[in-house]
């Protein structure tokens, strides 16, 4: 039983598919599979159920992957302590699409310079799957935005971050010398997906106002929603950090007036796996380079 065999069973049960964990993993299907038979062959019992659409652990197989992960993660952790110099070694970020494109490049150009030896690899996720992934020790850290809901999650935050209202260039509403929430209900609105949370952070900030938008467009990209926009397809609302960037003269920014909506920006961690130095020391540049804007930083940990 080798280490890379149960790295690949793990995987496995996470797709709950041989096709989607061997592209994850970079191997060919039949090489997979041929690892999976040798460890059910050396267990005596099958771990996967085959069935059409998928493959489900079967209850010996539910039983072994707990302890496999408990016992890789073990292990991850005691190799990260052993080599644990605070200046090299590699940190793997996770960040919700709307962050991402405006925040991050910046971070981790600046982190470098201070850190030339270390490697960020930067997974970018919906905020559901970022927490699984720290929650199974696959991620160090994650940059998200409120609320989270998860179980056992170090949560500190960075900066809190206003909504703006994006439109057409020419919009009624541009017009306006002040624009409140309540104006836009009737026009209809681009929005994300379910999936991610700056839907949710803008459909409760609508309830609470009486607000009900009129959503005809949804899309799983932010850049989407800002092409959308200029091609008069609706109004959305956005992170204040996607305007810094937008130089196209088909769309105009406005802050609302009144309580203005606005987003908090967090960095999350699991406490129960080992923290290194070097993550220690990215938690620290992000309090040191946000920390100042919106409220002072603070630290929860939130259960389901």
């Amino acid at each position: 039983m080798e280490l890379s065999q149960l790295r690949c069973l793990l995987k496995i049960a996470e797709h709950q598919s041989i096709t989607r964990a061997a592209d994850e993993l970079g191997m060919s299907q039949p090489a997979l599979s041929r690892s999976l038979q040798r460890l059910e062959e050396e267990l005596g019992r099958p771990l996967f159920e085959r069935q059409t659409r998928q493959m489900v652990l079967t209850e010996a197989g539910s039983l072994f992957v707990s302890r496999v992960r408990f016992a890789l993660s073990i292990l991850d952790d005691t190799q990260n302590e052993i080599n644990d110099d605070g200046r090299s070694g590699r940190l793997r970020l996770g960040v919700i699409p709307t962050i991402t494109p405006y925040f991050v490049p910046r971070v981790l150009q600046d982190f470098s310079k201070s850190f030339p030896q270390a490697t960020v690899i930067v997974q970018e996720e919906v905020t559901h799957q970022l927490l699984q992934r720290l929650s199974q020790g696959e991620l160090d850290l994650a940059i998200m935005a409120l609320p989270i809901n998860a179980k056992y999650v170090e949560i500190e935050e960075l900066f809190v971050e206003e909504l703006l209202l994006v439109m057409p260039t020419g919009h009624l509403l541009a017009e306006r010398k002040a624009i409140r929430l309540q104006d836009t209900q009737d026009y209809p609105f681009v929005m994300l997906d379910e999936a991610h949370c700056l839907s949710d952070n803008i459909l409760s900030i609508c309830r609470q106002r009486s607000v009900q938008p009129v959503t005809i467009e949804k899309t799983s990209q932010l850049t989407t929603v800002l092409e959308l926009v200029a091609l008069n397809h609706g109004i959305s609302l956005v992170p204040e950090m996607a305007r810094i960037t937008d130089n196209s003269p088909q769309r105009v920014y406005r802050s609302l007036s009144g309580d203005k909506p606005q987003r908090t920006i967090v960095v999350a961690w699991n406490p129960y796996r080992y923290e290194s130095k070097l993550q220690k020391a990215f938690v620290d540049y992000l309090r040191r380079s946000k920390g100042s804007r919106g409220n002072a930083p603070t630290r929860s940990r939130a259960r389901k």
